[in-house]
């Protein structure tokens, strides 16, 4: 059995509770005040003075002293055996921390946007898991805005720019939206050379919030889309339309480059495309970063920074 003391006990310390109580345990134990004393490199009247203000604490007399031993009261045998207990308790408690610590373990909630967690975020998780078997993980995949603190999220993949700045951040890319359409329907309707001109063409719409159609122009960022053809809350709906020849649609890099490269789907208005948009992981400040969270968070930023998403070129890697 050992008993860990919360600091250096010496003649000037106070000591907590938990100090108190391992000196008593100790002071059984050894059989006297002082082997107790020199035990723990106290003097015996310190031995005697912490003992006697935690005996008028309780209200009650723990120890019988002699001049060369000490024997236990009745109620001091009731109070040993649960100190003991209450020691061995705390040191399982700090061993088992402890190995935390250093072993990733426990539950980790996860929020990441729907296609893109989809796409890149879940199969890292689950080559996250095989290498780290005492971890589990609350994975939601949704595109909807999100509180981490009030939702209790203890990491987040997010792409855009960020509203609240009380955030831990952490950069993992960055990502390009680009027009494109099918050749078919460019030649039907013509290839747009400017924003304003997609007011007269068929545009294929993702519905969610925050991902409207924006274009650089005069050295400022303008939001313009044309008539909806179609709506949808799902972004490989759009894309696919698209391909069909249904229209024109606003989509990140690399969910249309293997359709460009196959020539099924062409990019326009290049001169109009804004700056990509961040790829974060974030972490809320009052959360406190477990060795869990913060090995899974070097993961991700390890596997995803080194991938191009404003990229129309295909590439194995990715």
């Amino acid at each position: 059995m050992r008993y860990t003391y919360r600091s250096p006990i010496n003649e000037r310390n106070v000591m907590d509770r938990t100090d108190v109580l391992a000196l008593f345990v100790k002071a059984v134990d050894a059989g006297s005040l002082s082997a107790a004393a020199r035990s723990l490199g106290l003097s015996p009247p310190s031995v005697s003075r912490h003992l006697s203000a935690l005996e008028e604490r309780i209200g009650t007399r723990l120890v019988i002293r002699t001049t060369r031993s000490l024997s236990l009261s009745e109620a001091g045998r009731v109070y040993y055996e649960h100190a003991k207990q209450m020691l061995a308790d705390l040191d399982a408690v700090e061993a088992s921390l402890l190995a935390d610590a250093s072993v990733p373990a426990g539950t980790v909630s996860v929020r990441a946007p729907t296609l893109f967690g989809r796409v890149f975020v879940l199969p890292l998780l689950a080559r996250f898991l095989v290498d780290n078997p005492r971890v589990a993980l609350d994975v939601t995949l949704l595109d909807r805005d999100f509180n981490l603190v009030e939702e209790g999220i203890d990491l987040a993949v997010r792409v855009g720019p960020l509203k609240d700045s009380s955030l831990i951040v952490r950069r993992l890319g960055s990502l390009l939206w680009v027009v494109s359409a099918a050749p078919v329907y460019l030649e039907r309707r013509g290839v747009p050379g400017s924003p304003e001109d997609l007011r007269n063409h068929d545009c294929l719409v993702f519905t969610q919030p925050g991902y409207g159609w924006r274009f650089r122009k005069d050295g400022r960022t303008v939001s313009l889309q044309g008539p909806a053809r179609m709506h949808a809350n799902a972004l490989d709906a759009v894309v696919e339309a698209a391909v069909a020849g249904a229209g024109l649609v606003y989509a990140p890099a690399w969910q249309v480059r293997e359709h460009v490269a196959a020539g099924r789907l062409e990019v326009v208005l290049r001169d109009y495309e804004v700056a990509p948009l961040p790829i974060n992981a974030l972490l809320s400040h009052t959360r406190l970063l477990s060795r869990k969270v913060r090995v899974l968070l070097e993961f991700l930023a390890m596997e995803l920074s080194c991938r191009d998403f404003s990229s129309l070129r295909p590439s194995k890697a990715q």
